[in-house]
Parts: C-alpha cells; structure tokens; sequence
C-alpha cells in the first residue's frame, strides 16, 4: 500500500488493524516531508514516525540522503520489511519515506532505475515436530478421553482438511469449524455450533463437554462456544501454532505446541486405538450437529417463522453460490447469519474472508474489490448497508471487475442492536445505537456502473423471485461488476430472529 503524507497515512490504520489481528503479511510505503519541517507549521505534515502504534509489527524509516551508503541502507531496509512481514506471525510493516524538494523530476531529465538491487532472502521455517515431541504429545493423545477439535479463522487448506477429516473418522474426534475457518470441506465437522449451542439444556452441555480441547487458528467468532467453552472447561486445552505466545480465549489454556497444525495431526493420525469414552462423545456431537442442520434448512419451510426476512435471504444466496468462489462477508449480521447457516461439502473450494480480526466494517467493499482485481474467481460480498454505504468509494476505480457480485441487504437502520438482548431493551435504542438512513444501492450502482437489480422481501412470492434471480446473478457472462439489493424491513428481521432462537430453546419446534 503507497500513499502520500499527512492524513492520508491515517486512513489505512483500520486496515493495519486487521491486517495484524489477521496476521496477514502487509507492506505500506507512506511518503512524507523531511525530519527538519516536522512541526514547522509546513503543509501536509504530520508525525509520521511510529504512526501506527502497536498495531504493526515494525515501523522503518528511509534515509534522507542520496549517498551509495544511503542506498545500500534503504535497499536493507525494504529487504528487512519484506522478510519480517512474511516471517510467523504474518502482519504489517511499515517504511517511512522521508523525501526533499524537488518532489519533480525536470521535463527533459530522464529517470533511471538500478537494476541491481540488493536483495536479502529469508528461508521459511517448517515448524514440524521432532519425533521425541511427537511420540510424547502422542501418549497424551492416546490417553485423553473427550477430545474435541476447534477450529478457528484461517485460509483454504485442503491438506489440513483431509487430516482432520481422518481424525474426526477414525478417532471418532469431533471438529468445531465457524464459517470462517474455511473448514466446511469436512463431511462430519460441526459448523453448527453457534445454533446448537443456543439451547438452554444444562444436561446436554455436561455431555458436550470435552475431557481435552484442541485449538489452532485465529478467533473464534461464534459467542455461544466461547461462553460454552469458558463455563464447561475441560480439564486440559492444547493450542497449536507455529511460534510465540498465544492467546487464552478459553480461559483454560494449558499447553501451547509449536508447530504448523498441518504438521501437528499429520503426528495425530498416527494413534491408534479409540478411549471407551470418545465414540459415545463423538455421538452426542453428531446427533446435535445433525438436530442444528435439519433446523436450519427446514427453519422457514415449516411455518413456524413464515416472514420473509434477510436470514431467509442470506440462506437462499448461500445455498445457491456457485463452488469455486470467494465469498466476503461483512461484519454485523452478514457474518453472523452465514454462520448460522454455514456452508455444505459440495462447496468446498469457497474460499471465506472477513474483518474478523477487528471485527469493523471499515473496508468491506475494499477488501472484495481487491480480492476480485486479483483472482479470476467469482468474488461474492453479502453486506450489509451501514457497512456498504460507509465504503461505498472502493468501487470509485476503473475496473469493470465483471467477476464481482455485491449482495446488498438494506433495511435501512442497522438492525443487528435490536437483536442483542443488553441495547435491544434501552430507551435509546432508535437514537443512539442505530443509524437510520434512506440510501438506496441504485445510486451507487448507478455513479460506478454496476449492474443493478433489486427486490424487496414482503411475501413468499419475493422469496421465490430471488431464488430464480439468483443463477443469473452469479453467470460470469457479465460486463460489469452486479449489485443486488435485498430490501427488508429492520422490525421484521427482528422479529424472525426472536422465531429462531424461541425455537432452540423449544427443542427446535421440532
């Protein structure tokens, strides 16, 4: 990322932000004005040095001089950012660089580059297991009754994949995968944790509980397993990353393995023999995961919540997408409600991103934007409106991204505080917590040149509009990028989701 100095440096702190929490490798060059006019008043000038605090993990600066000393520092520094951005724990590296008058090269004076640069390279460590470390974590492994596997955020991994899929069907181990772990290869995961979970049976959760927890990954987005996790703690949690300290969302962190995953139940595949207890545990998860899928793809079939909503909305765009794509999500209730719904076996090679290292909306339509400029894949992004309207500038560039398709859902508020239990019952729910505003997604469409299409959610008949819209909507026949705005109605969208969770707690309705 290149910008020029001042205030424009700030405005890519939300995206260092993320990036760090994401730990996904980020180099940013900001121009700025030389050491001597810093606080003289001076135009475009601010204290760039160290701009973006803790969120970063270094922040270089470029010598001012032009001399070969100079050179050869810059060159080390750019290698050294380079290197330090990729090294684990990936993350964003910034260089200042500081530069004096004349900002402009004359008209007839020719620019010449040096091609010899000097460059340093780093090899990548493995972050394997010593057969030592394998052959005792492997006793342990053995040993533990109740053992139950987390996933937390991470990229498409179908190596990883296929040696949880082996834990979970021959060790009889069940595997917990939110929608953004890019886990939902696994034919027998659990991707609906955050439904299940939403019971209110005490004697179910004890036999839910797990003896050893198993972590790798980044955040875990779903509340209900947090809160499970944290009030039914087993008695041992490992966490698997490849280096450095790691984080104790559980509350009962016991061990921490240096290792790649990958590397971690490659060793795991290894044990043989199952404890009496895991079948029996493994079944119970199961039997739940099982209860969770039939409701929510039966949720608005049975005429128990028979509104049409954007929950029904999100399931319809979800189960029709094509494999093959990359599907954004952004925060608020996108997310949330694709993880309720999750994704099936049959779309494997979806590949899921979304803010959730800061967990804002700031970048939704960039981040799609730049994923569709750099992959051939279908890019999907189902947003919501405060997040579409607050970004709406990255689609002021001059691409036509016909592989770009942008799922608006606008009820015009920013609903997701009326379905919180603690601002849904405050007096200043409506003033202070969401954001009325009357935009519609045409005029975007319109100042950018997408394609437009548009529906408002008020009968069964609309619903099966936009299953029919649908195909069409995803065809890579198009010229342009295509945006389909869903219109819903905020109080009705809180209202079903009141539906779905009375009906949890009613055994599903079932």
């Amino acid at each position: 990322m290149i910008c020029t100095s001042g205030s424009a440096a700030y405005n890519y702190a939300p995206a260092v932000a993320e990036a760090f929490f994401q730990q996904i490798p980020l180099l940013l060059l900001t121009a700025d004005r030389p050491p001597e006019w810093i606080d003289q008043l001076d135009g475009q000038t601010i204290r760039q040095r160290e701009i973006y605090g803790k969120h970063i993990k270094a922040s270089l600066e470029f010598p001012v001089g032009q001399q070969e000393e100079d050179q050869w520092f810059a060159g080390r520094i750019v290698s050294e950012a380079h290197n330090l951005s990729i090294a684990y724990p990936q993350g964003p590296v910034h260089i200042n660089i500081p530069i004096r008058e004349p900002f402009y090269p004359q008209p007839d004076e020719e620019i010449k580059f040096d091609h010899k640069v000097k460059v340093i390279r780093q090899i990548p460590a493995s972050y394997s297991l010593s057969e030592v470390q394998t052959s005792a974590l492997l006793e342990q492994w053995r040993a533990a009754e109740k053992k139950l596997i987390v996933c937390g955020q991470g990229v498409l991994n179908e190596e990883l994949s296929a040696a949880l899929e082996r834990i979970c069907r021959e060790q009889h181990v069940p595997v917990i995968a939110d929608v953004i772990s890019n886990m939902h290869a696994l034919p027998e995961g659990g991707k609906h944790a955050d439904v299940l979970l939403a019971q209110k049976d005490e004697d179910l959760f004890k036999r839910l509980q797990p003896a050893l927890l198993i972590t790798f990954g980044l955040s875990v987005m779903s509340k209900n397993l947090k809160l499970f996790l944290r009030k039914y703690s087993p008695a041992q949690h490992w966490h698997v990353q490849p280096s450095g300290s790691a984080a104790d969302t559980f509350q009962v962190l016991t061990q921490v393995i240096h290792a790649s995953p990958l590397a971690f139940f490659q060793g795991m595949q290894q044990s043989k023999g199952i404890p009496s207890t895991q079948s029996d545990f493994a079944e119970v998860w199961q039997s739940e995961e099982l209860k969770a899928v039939n409701y929510i793809k039966t949720l608005f079939e049975r005429g128990k919540v028979n509104q049409p909503s954007e929950f029904q909305a999100v399931k319809e765009v979800l189960y029709s997408l094509p494999d093959q794509s990359n599907l954004h999500l952004a925060n608020s209730m996108a997310v949330r409600y694709a993880n309720l719904i999750g994704l099936s076996e049959k779309q494997k090679r979806v590949e899921v991103f979304a803010n959730r290292g800061s967990s804002g909306i700031d970048g939704s339509n960039s981040a799609a934007v730049g994923s569709a400029l750099s992959s051939d894949r279908l890019t999907v992004l189902i947003t919501g409106d405060l997040a579409f309207f607050y970004d709406r500038n990255a689609f002021w560039h001059n691409y036509k991204l016909p592989n770009l398709r942008v799922i608006l859902l606008n009820n015009h508020a920013g609903g997701i505080f009326r379905m919180i239990d603690g601002p849904a019952g405050q007096p200043e729910l409506e003033e202070y917590f969401e954001t009325r505003q009357q935009l519609e997604g045409e005029n975007t469409a319109r100042d950018f040149g997408l394609q437009y299409m548009r529906i408002h959610l008020k009968s069964e008949a609309d619903i099966q509009e936009l299953k029919q819209l649908l195909p069409g909507f995803y065809e890579r026949s198009a010229d342009h990028a295509r945006l389909l705005e869903i219109v819903t109605d905020a109080p009705v969208n809180t209202e079903v989701f009141k539906q779905y969770k009375k009906l949890i707690q009613q055994n599903y309705g079932f």
